[in-house]
């Protein structure tokens, strides 16, 4: 594995007409402003990633499916070949430095005659749901903080409506919009804050929450316990450990930030790269530290995820309430903690909202998007006004599925996990055999070892994707019907139709915007 570049860890003067001189040689010019280093990039990666929120909202998945035991093992399974995802996509950016990001990459790694399908389906795969259900899952707990601050939902506590908790989750997109249409300086301090918060809340949780419990779990139940007795049907510990990595999974999506980023970052074939690696990196000793810290108050499972306790079976609101409880004979501390996560969420939703419109803006710029011209357009402050906008937009029609079905809106979170991951592997792929031998590597690059992790992560994906296809539960009915493979199917079927049907006469790939 080599990394070689020289002042890595800082900006040089010469690196911005470095930097502008790379994108020209890939065929664009330079539109967005360059304002962001090694630290803002790894920032917005980190932001996204959010472990706290990772954990915390998929917590209930995870306790039900899988147990502890399928989460804190299963945790260490995901880092390791989530690593090698990260190591790829971080070795393929360093050679192509271009916000287009994932579906670029595939489109110069397929190889000329395959480059358009490639990119058109890498691109489409790349959805917006991330967006949608990262803020719908802070309107959730935030629901869930209210609820139990007013009393809880065997006292009287206020549980919102659909139609209310909807709205709500609009107006915090509205805010994500405002937030992102600031020039990148200022947006670059939120990705700061992020990370900041990211640490400093996972750092006070994993103390506190140890120290405050008057019961906790012991060091076996954690790292031994398979909930056999879910009341799903299912018995068989491997299956269970297979289930339960879906927390770990989802925990650590997102780091393709620091790629869609890329165009407004300095000395950016070495910071985007860098980016990718210590977020992933980090978040993944941050997330299972406080991972473990949370499963040692889990003392009845049962009780966590019924419906009927306080937190209406939001299991690790109704943990840290409980144990502030027991403590204190007051839950608001439980409440404090609880609202630490909720604003990484927040936080999380900014960075996604920025990945998003960077993503809209080069593949519009390609002329990939409908009425790309609209989308393309940059503000006077450099910044893709108009995609950001679309991106809040669009956010906001995926969860509009919530108030049909909660099912549907499960299918929109599928899409968001296993589509993005999908995204991430196509050009590894690529790379390890269309490029195997005309691959040319940036400053960094994983030396002879790149095929075999190349080939790691591919299949690691490829399991996952019979993994989160698997049923949930037995017998399968309507209710637990696992809408993974039909929601991913469904966007590979549009997205490959609409290429058979219409794209494929006009898209060509990437398009060069300057004189070669």
């Amino acid at each position: 594995m080599a990394a070689q570049r020289s002042g890595a860890g800082g900006v040089a003067a010469g690196d911005d007409d470095a930097d502008r001189a790379r994108l020209r040689q890939l065929g664009y010019k330079q539109e967005l402003k360059r304002g962001l280093g090694v630290v803002s990039n790894f920032a917005f990666s980190f932001s996204i990633i959010c472990v706290m929120a990772g954990v915390t909202t998929t917590y209930n998945a995870g306790l039900r499916y899988g147990g502890p035991a399928s989460m804190t093992l299963g945790w260490l399974v995901v880092a390791f070949f989530n690593g090698c995802v990260a190591l790829s996509m971080a070795e393929i950016c360093s050679a192509y430095p271009t916000s287009g990001g994932l579906y670029y990459w595939s489109a110069k790694l397929a190889g000329e005659e395959w480059a358009p399908l490639a990119s058109w389906i890498t691109g489409w795969c790349v959805t917006w749901a991330l967006t949608t259900s990262t803020d719908f899952s802070l309107v959730q707990l935030v629901q869930v903080i209210i609820l139990l601050g007013t009393g809880g939902a065997n006292g009287g506590g206020y549980m919102a409506s659909k139609y209310v908790v909807l709205a709500v989750h609009g107006s915090l997109l509205v805010l994500h919009g405002l937030i992102n249409s600031l020039p990148i300086r200022w947006l670059s301090w939120f990705g700061h804050l992020g990370a900041f918060w990211n640490t400093a809340g996972a750092f006070v949780l994993v103390i506190m929450i140890p120290v405050v419990a008057k019961e906790r779990a012991s060091v076996e139940f954690i790292f031994t316990h398979f909930n056999t007795d879910n009341g799903m049907g299912i018995h068989d510990k491997a299956y269970i450990l297979a289930l339960g990595l879906l927390t770990s999974q989802y925990s650590l999506l997102g780091y393709d930030a620091s790629a869609h980023m890329i165009e407004e970052t300095k000395n950016a074939d070495w910071s985007g790269p860098i980016g990718i690696i210590t977020s992933v990196a980090l978040s993944t000793v941050f997330g299972w530290i406080f991972l473990v810290a949370l499963t040692s108050i889990v003392t009845n499972i049962p009780y966590l995820l019924d419906p009927g306790n306080d937190a209406a079976g939001y299991a690790v609101a109704q943990a840290l309430y409980t144990a502030f409880h027991r403590r204190y004979g007051s839950g608001v501390g439980g409440l404090v903690c609880t609202g630490i996560v909720a604003f990484g969420i927040f936080l999380a939703g900014v960075a996604c909202v920025a990945s998003n419109s960077r993503m809209g803006y080069a593949f519009s710029r390609d002329k990939a998007m409908p009425f790309s011209h609209v989308w393309h357009r940059v503000s006077r402050n450099e910044v893709p006004l108009n995609v950001v906008w679309l991106c809040v937009v669009v956010a906001f029609i995926m969860a509009l599925t919530s108030l049909g079905s909660q099912v549907a809106f499960q299918a929109m979170v599928s899409i968001a996990t296993l589509g993005q991951y999908i995204s991430y592997v196509l050009p590894i792929f690529f790379r390890v055999t269309t490029a195997r031998r005309s691959f040319s590597p940036g400053p960094f690059h994983l030396g002879r070892y790149s095929i075999v992790i190349g080939w790691a992560a591919v299949l690691w994906v490829a399991l996952l994707t019979v993994l989160f296809s698997l049923p949930v539960a037995y017998p399968i009915a309507k209710d637990n019907f696992n809408y993974t493979p039909v929601a991913v199917g469904g966007v590979l079927l549009l997205s490959v139709g609409s290429w058979v049907l219409h794209a494929r006469f006009w898209f060509k790939g990437p398009i060069v915007n300057v004189d070669m």
